[in-house]
């Protein structure tokens, strides 16, 4: 699996779906030079434990805000299926309320860009495409910085859902870096002791 830290994300322009509108070009072009974005990936639309992930983003969408981060999903389901789970109920397996922007990967080109698109498929000389497995995303999550770098990135098995709080912590730890120049050492959390990048400051961190 390539990894993407260090590199530009790639880029993508697709169908999305915001609330009750359907937005024909989406791009996380806009954000650049303006916002960090946490990209998330998620298998399917009308499932069990992508709920609870949509909601948990959705219920700390202020706190991602306040740090002048853009939260956006995507799978590989269609923006009419957006659409519609997005005026589900939550009491009926919806995700009512979540009002951040769902892309629309139809064509399974942007998971596979980002290299979280599961099952095999191959193109034989005739032009035939031949499936093996389900084309869905894993569960990839993206942290963007500002100038479209991907500084962070996790990727886990479609059974296994995310932690909001990790997510958080990683955009703390890099604009904590980005505003004092300290890293972060294991565990960081905003407002714990970070280190100098330099042998006097570790010498000194180690000592208390």
């Amino acid at each position: 699996m390539p990894v993407l830290v260090g590199k530009k994300a790639p880029s993508f322009s697709a169908k999305a779906v915001q609330g009750a509108t359907i937005i024909d070009e989406f791009s996380l072009d806009q954000y650049l030079g303006e916002k960090y974005v946490i990209l998330f990936f998620y298998p399917k639309d009308f499932t069990f434990v992508c709920p609870t992930e949509l909601h948990r983003f959705q219920e700390e969408l202020h706190e991602f805000e306040s740090r002048n981060v853009a939260v956006v999903g995507c799978s590989t389901d269609s923006e009419f299926s957006h659409w519609a789970w997005l005026q589900t109920p939550k009491s009926k397996g919806g995700i009512e309320g979540v009002n951040y922007p769902l892309v629309a990967d139809v064509n399974k080109t942007i998971a596979d860009a980002y290299d979280v698109l599961a099952g095999e498929y191959e193109v034989d000389e005739n032009g035939n495409l031949s499936v093996k497995g389900e084309l869905v995303a894993y569960r990839g999550l993206f942290l963007i910085d500002k100038e479209g770098i991907v500084r962070h990135q996790v990727v886990n098995d479609m059974p296994l859902g995310r932690s909001i709080r990790e997510a958080l912590r990683v955009v703390d730890a890099l604009q904590h870096f980005e505003e004092h120049g300290e890293v972060c050492p294991m565990d960081w959390s905003r407002g714990d002791k970070a280190m100098k990048p330099d042998h006097e400051g570790v010498s000194s961190y180690l000592a208390n």
